[in-house]
C-alpha cells in the first residue's frame, strides 16, 4: 500500500461515516471515491434515512460519489437476519469490485463509521479480507461520549432526522446534536438507556456542515410524527 492508493468511504451522509470520513483524510488516506448505499425500508446493515442528501454532501466534501440504488438489492425474500445482512452487503461488495476493474482504482481499503456493531463490522471486514483490502474504523468500541465531543469540537454541525426510542420525542427531529443534546442523551441513556450516539437505532443524523466541507447544506423539512417514533421529510436541501 502507496500515499497514492485509492480508498472508498462508506459514506451515508451521517455523523458517524462523515467522522470517519474526516478522520482518514485526517491520516492522508487517499479517498478518491465515497459510496453511499440506498436501502429500500428497514436494513441491518446500513443507515436508512436521508441518503438522498449524501450527493450534495459529496459535492461539499469534494469527492466522487458512487451510489448503489435499491434495484442492486437481492435480499427481499431472506427470512434470517444474518443471511439478510449477508445479502445486504453483495451490491457493496460488487461496487467495489466494479470500481477496481473499471475505474481504475488502486484500492487499498474502505473507511466505515461502526462503533458497537459486531454484526455489521464482522461483515465488513469479511467483504475487505475477501477483497485483500484494509478496513479503516476509527470509531469502532472506542467511548461514544468522548467520540461525540471530539466531533464537536472539530466543528462538525449535526441534525437529528429520525427518532426511534423512549424518551425521544418529536421535539428532537431537526435538532442540532450539540453539548446541550449530548447532556440530555446522557440522562437518557441513565434512565432509558438511549446511547448517546444512536447506536442502537435510537436516533439518526445528518451532517450539514465540517471542516471536511467546503460548503454548508441547508435544510428546509416538515417533521413526520407517528405516534412513538418520527423523521423529518426534507422538502428542499441546497449548499450554502
Amino acid at each position: 500500500m502507496t500515499d497514492t492508493d485509492d480508498w472508498v468511504s462508506l459514506f451515508s451522509g451521517g455523523k458517524d461515516s462523515s467522522w470517519a470520513l474526516y478522520r482518514a483524510m485526517e491520516a492522508d488516506l487517499n479517498v478518491s471515491r465515497l459510496l453511499t448505499v440506498h436501502p429500500e425500508g428497514d436494513s441491518y446493515m446500513y443507515h436508512t434515512p436521508a441518503t438522498h442528501l449524501a450527493a450534495l454532501a459529496a459535492e461539499s466534501v469534494g469527492v466522487e460519489l458512487v451510489e448503489v440504488s435499491p434495484d442492486d438489492f437481492g435480499a427481499d425474500d431472506v427470512d434470517d437476519a444474518g443471511a439478510q445482512g449477508d445479502a445486504e452487503l453483495e451490491p457493496m461488495e460488487a461496487a467495489l469490485r466494479e470500481l477496481a476493474a473499471d475505474d481504475g482504482l488502486d484500492l487499498a481499503g474502505v473507511t466505515a463509521g461502526a462503533v458497537e456493531s459486531e454484526f455489521q463490522t464482522s461483515r465488513i471486514q469479511g467483504m475487505c479480507d475477501r477483497l485483500d483490502i484494509d478496513l479503516f474504523a476509527p470509531l469502532w468500541q472506542k467511548d461514544p461520549v468522548a467520540l461525540a465531543e471530539a466531533m464537536l469540537d472539530a466543528g462538525f454541525e449535526i441534525v437529528i432526522v429520525q427518532v426511534a426510542a423512549y424518551g425521544l420525542d418529536e421535539s428532537w427531529l431537526g435538532r442540532t446534536y450539540d453539548r446541550e443534546a449530548l447532556a440530555e442523551l446522557r440522562e437518557l441513556n441513565a434512565e432509558y438507556g438511549v446511547h448517546p450516539l444512536g447506536e442502537g437505532g435510537e436516533f439518526e443524523t445528518f451532517v450539514v456542515d465540517g471542516p471536511h466541507m467546503d460548503r454548508r447544506i441547508a435544510l428546509d423539512y416538515e417533521t413526520v410524527w407517528e405516534g412513538d417514533r418520527g423523521h423529518i421529510d426534507v422538502t428542499d436541501a441546497r449548499l450554502e
